[in-house]
């Protein structure tokens, strides 16, 4: 990483952000906001040190359940999204299905799956999965379909099946789109399983958000607000990172 690199992907978005909670310290000091309202910084940033160990285990159940959500989420995602740009009638037949299915709003479908499982993690990790797999199937599906018909006709001049284009051409064509519809998919992922878990939850960051709401400690609903966005930025990060391993050709016009 040279020089400008740096400036532009770590001094700028940190001056940016120590920026952002020095105007919001001295909004809250300034005009005395009351703290059930919003907490200056400095008080969040004292709920997360007093209040460290609940917090930190709460969070590794959160990470744990999103994590495996979106792994599922990944996985029949891809498959799904490869059946469905398989074939035009497929892609015609199932896709509307999918957006259906996804005008659902999951915090209705969370209450069934806790009739279903019960108390726990197994409707977090479901809730996840559901919420961030669309975005997976639609890229995938797009990346496939969108394939050029010319060289698909050249190929298939040449002598290769549609699992040679597929394999050959459209999987590693739809590489960005895959990529891209997983740095959506991660955040979606988190707010699935904070939402299962505000529902019905025995641990995570969302039960002790509600929890912390009941009592009135709002220092500790903002500290949890502040975990998510972390862990958030930290996955999407990685992600990204994965992203410019495999498909470093598709940005190679940006590393100018």
């Amino acid at each position: 990483m040279d020089r400008q690199d740096f400036m532009i992907k770590v001094v700028s978005p940190t001056v940016f952000t120590v920026a952002l909670f020095l105007f919001w310290e001295v909004v809250c000091r300034v005009f005395s906001v009351p703290m059930t309202i919003l907490p200056a910084p400095s008080v969040i940033f004292g709920a997360l040190v007093e209040f460290r160990a609940p917090i930190i285990e709460n969070s590794w159940v959160t990470l744990w359940t999103t994590l495996v959500g979106f792994a599922m989420a990944t996985v029949f995602g891809l498959l799904l999204g490869i059946a469905v740009g398989w074939h035009k009638a497929i892609y015609a037949g199932i896709y509307p299905l999918l957006v259906g299915f996804n005008s659902v709003p999951k915090v209705a479908v969370v209450p069934v799956l806790i009739l279903w499982f019960g108390l726990g993690e197994v409707p977090a990790i479901l809730t996840a999965f559901l919420i961030s797999f669309f975005p997976v199937v639609v890229n995938v599906a797009t990346g496939l379909a969108t394939t050029e018909p010319e060289l698909e006709d050249v190929l298939r001049a040449l002598g290769a099946s549609k699992l040679d284009i597929m394999r050959k051409v459209g999987v590693p064509r739809s590489l960005p789109y895959f990529f891209g519809s997983l740095k959506v998919a991660i955040t979606l992922a988190f707010v699935g399983a904070v939402v299962a878990e505000t529902v019905g939850a025995n641990k995570g960051i969302g039960k002790l958000m509600l929890d912390a709401q009941a009592a009135f400690q709002v220092q500790i609903v903002f500290a949890g607000l502040l975990v998510l966005a972390v862990l958030g930025i930290i996955l999407y990060a990685g992600t990204a990172l994965i992203e410019r391993r495999f498909t470093g050709w598709a940005f190679r016009g940006q590393n100018r």
